[in-house]
């Protein structure tokens, strides 16, 4: 672009210069100054019809070459995206290279290397199906794949074809529910002959039991604890249906978890895990509902009694606490209001240990528990620092012990406590509600004293 402008201003140039002396020849021929003047105008008139001539033209020009600079830059701008297309594509055709030399590679080996791997292939795959509860239903399966993991020689056809049989036989099976005749271990070291319910490869069940498939001896064998009820309920019911829907737990880690449910402790046990201090806890828990429901079938006879002597507070009882405040009253009718306040006030107190007998030791009780747990944990840990003195860190099943007595007593005495503080809540609420009514009808009848008095 700068280039075509400094041409342009170079023929400008010229066209001035070549102005300038025809201006001067004609200056030379004219005879006259009007001869001079009309050839300066027609030459004034030919300069400008020639320069807008040029000025058309280099428009015209300037047009096409800014054409030709767009079409240019255009075909700047695709060679650019094609160089970027290509050479994406040459890193591409380079990774698709060092794929294709890295599969010829691998499908270029040797047969000894094949040969290896089928051994290798071989072994897992029976080790997959000894231990699959597949082959309680089939039993021997591997025994064919024992020859083609121990063969020094190169495997036929027949012998890989066995491997993808048993491969695929195991994948078939693992996905369907079975129904045959099968002979179960029993734990007293007797044997019978069951139904069993094969779930895939999963689980085995029998007379609304899971059973475990023992790969080292090759025998059906029952859990020496069964799971919960409504576990062993579902696989039941799931053994009776024999169309439709029913569902049934499942362990999918194919009896390992069932395996390990026969070490989980059950209540009872954790229960006596906390030894000595968790029979305390226990006797605190006994003894604080015992006293708990002394005192609310006590306070409760007692509200009764008293709802009863408010209708009827002209007969007092000595056999409920407003009974007795009723009758001070009635025995010093003539007693002025300051000691007849002294009196009523005094026959409250008198009620009132009688009223509140038993609450706090609830209390009292509430607040042990949680301590015994406490004392129990830390026996535990004691008991736990010494194993680690004697045997070491190195089996944490000699430690397990102590630790699980001095976590269950603290659970055992928080578990306490909780239903004590609540119980301890409600009575207390019960003996506060008998002591106001009784301190609310002294009031009533120190009032009235006094109105009578003062009549």
């Amino acid at each position: 672009m700068k280039q075509v402008v400094k041409n342009l201003m170079v023929a400008a140039a010229g066209l001035t210069l070549a102005a300038s002396a025809a201006f001067g020849a004609s200056a030379q021929e004219a005879r006259s100054l009007d001869q001079l003047l009309q050839q300066v105008q027609q030459q004034r008139a030919a300069m400008q019809r020639i320069d807008e001539a040029r000025e058309r033209e280099f428009m015209s020009d300037r047009a096409d070459k800014q054409a030709l600079l767009r079409q240019a830059q255009q075909q700047l701008r695709n060679e650019q995206q094609r160089s970027t297309r290509l050479q994406e594509e040459y890193a591409q055709n380079e990774i698709n290279i060092a794929n294709k030399e890295t599969e010829l590679d691998n499908m270029v080996g040797t047969l000894g290397e094949i040969f290896g791997v089928i051994r290798g292939a071989a072994s897992d795959t029976i080790g997959r199906i000894s231990t699959s509860i597949v082959s309680a239903q089939y039993p021997d399966r591997h025994l064919v794949l024992e020859s083609l993991a121990q063969a020094r020689e190169l495997p036929n056809i027949g012998e890989l074809e066995e491997l993808w049989l048993a491969l695929l036989t195991e994948m078939t099976e693992s996905g369907k529910v079975a129904r045959y005749q099968g002979e179960v271990t029993l734990l007293d070291g007797g044997s019978e002959v069951r139904d069993v319910i094969r779930i895939g490869a999963f689980n085995l069940i029998s007379d609304g039991e899971y059973l475990l498939y023992n790969d080292a001896t090759q025998q059906i064998q029952p859990i020496a604890r069964q799971p919960a009820g409504h576990i062993l309920r579902a696989a039941s019911n799931f053994e009776n249906t024999n169309s439709g829907f029913a569902g049934v737990f499942v362990d999918p880690s194919r009896g390992q978890i069932l395996s390990l449910l026969t070490q989980k402790a059950t209540l009872s046990e954790r229960y006596h895990q906390g030894q000595t201090v968790g029979y305390a806890i226990t006797v605190v828990l006994i003894l604080g509902f015992i006293i708990a429901i002394y005192k609310l079938v006590t306070l409760t006879a007692v509200g009764g009694a008293i709802r009863r002597q408010l209708k009827n507070p002209q007969n007092p009882s000595d056999k409920n606490p407003l009974g007795r405040i009723l009758k001070v009253y009635h025995e010093n009718p003539s007693t002025d209001v300051e000691n007849l306040e002294l009196k009523l006030d005094e026959a409250i107190l008198r009620e009132t240990p009688k009223v509140e007998a038993g609450v706090n030791i609830i209390k009292i009780l509430a607040a042990i528990a949680p301590l015994m747990g406490l004392l129990g944990t830390v026996v535990g840990m004691i008991g736990t620092f010494q194993s680690i003195t004697l045997f070491g860190t190195g089996d944490p099943r000699i430690m397990a012990g102590d630790i699980s007595m001095a976590l269950v007593t603290t659970a055992m005495g928080l578990i306490a406590a909780l239903p004590l503080i609540v119980i301890h809540s409600i009575v207390a609420s019960k003996s506060k509600s008998i002591l106001h009514i009784l301190d609310e009808q002294a009031a009533g009848i120190v009032a009235s004293h006094a109105e009578k008095k003062g009549a």
